[in-house]
């Protein structure tokens, strides 16, 4: 179940980026190569995430293989060497026989680039947080104002790159298809950000409102949608959690869920602790179940409003010594409760 439930969010994040390269491809290439110019695009909009296996070969340590994820291969230093490596290999394989003049290299470095270079961008939307500057920082940037899965960014535009593809590239209607599809698609996350400017309105007046006295809060939309948001103050003992829809009757999120940080649980100036906890942006919840050697960690950046207004985190690790180091793994204990995606709905549509 709980492969399943990430899964289905890991499958729409990656269509996303699908759909965005292909349209690259297509602005670069399509009146020369027509649907393969997609293609192209599809696989360089597809390259930055294969860091998710690529870690795996330069790390043994599982803390570090997902924080490798949105590192250098997300940066703006990347699609600079990727596309020009890229274009240079394709262009040779290509040009060739009956295909030889029919392109240059530096239309396939410019499909590259376009392609791989759009994928951190819209990354940095997502409250995942992206390495833009690697190698040169490792500041994270995140400005949260969008689902890393959001069925009304991808939708529209894979509609539209579907009708471009049954036309033939010499069609002036094709190209419009793909414009128009990142026009809506665009237009949705100018939205996303006016949206995400009002919410911190919101969530700021809430806490005020409230007594809360916080050292910094963060919000952003909750998955799926930008009609629901998530709240999150941190306070020197705890974290107080709220959540906001757009279609709530107040103008202020009135009901507080207060979490423990329980940092006294492990030592937190563990290194491999402190790499996560840099990942979670210090957003981290630490929890000891039954068994006194288990410890959960839980990113509070990530959590799923239930009834009775209490949380669970949707990105959750059991951490374990092994050796001198400590390692994770999925919490297995962990699954939506049944009654998650009912309860997420009536809350979508306001109180």
């Amino acid at each position: 179940m709980q492969i399943k439930f990430f899964g289905i969010f890991a499958a729409m994040e990656s269509l996303t980026q699908i759909i965005l390269g292909a349209a690259c491809g297509e602005i670069a290439m399509g009146k020369k190569i027509g649907n393969k110019a997609m293609l192209f695009g599809a696989i360089g909009g597809t390259i930055p995430d294969l860091d998710v296996f690529i870690g795996h070969i330069f790390y043994g340590n599982s803390i570090e293989i997902m924080t490798f994820h949105r590192g250098f291969m997300h940066s703006l230093t990347f699609p600079f060497i990727a596309s020009f490596l890229l274009g240079w290999l394709v262009y040779k394989l290509y040009n060739s026989r009956k295909r030889i003049g029919t392109t240059t290299q530096k239309d396939w470095n410019w499909l590259f680039f376009l392609s791989i270079i759009t994928h951190p961008i819209l990354d940095c939307f997502t409250p995942y947080g992206t390495q833009l500057f690697s190698p040169f920082s490792e500041y994270r940037v995140a400005f949260n104002t969008i689902s890393v899965a959001d069925p009304a960014y991808t939708l529209p535009f894979l509609f539209c790159v579907i009708m471009a593809l049954f036309l033939k590239r010499n069609n002036p209607k094709r190209i419009k298809w793909v414009k128009t599809g990142i026009f809506i698609s665009s237009l949705y996350l100018l939205f996303t950000v006016v949206n995400k400017f009002y919410i911190n309105s919101v969530f700021k007046n809430s806490f005020e409102k409230a007594e809360i006295s916080y050292l910094r809060f963060r919000t952003q939309p909750t998955i799926l949608n930008n009609v629901l948001w998530y709240g999150i103050a941190e306070t020197t003992t705890d974290y107080k959690l709220a959540f906001y829809s757009l279609f709530d009757e107040s103008n202020i999120a009135d009901t507080f869920i207060t979490v423990p940080k329980n940092t006294t649980l492990i030592n937190i100036d563990n290194p491999d602790l402190q790499r996560l906890a840099w990942f979670s942006d210090q957003y981290y919840l630490i929890e000891k179940k039954e068994n006194p050697t288990k410890i959960i960690y839980n990113d509070m950046r990530y959590v799923m409003t239930l009834p009775n207004d209490s949380i669970k985190a949707m990105m959750n690790f059991e951490i374990y010594k092994n050796g001198n180091r400590l390692e994770m793994k999925r919490n297995l204990d962990f699954a939506p409760p049944k009654n998650f995606f009912n309860h997420f709905w009536e809350r979508i549509k306001g109180k």
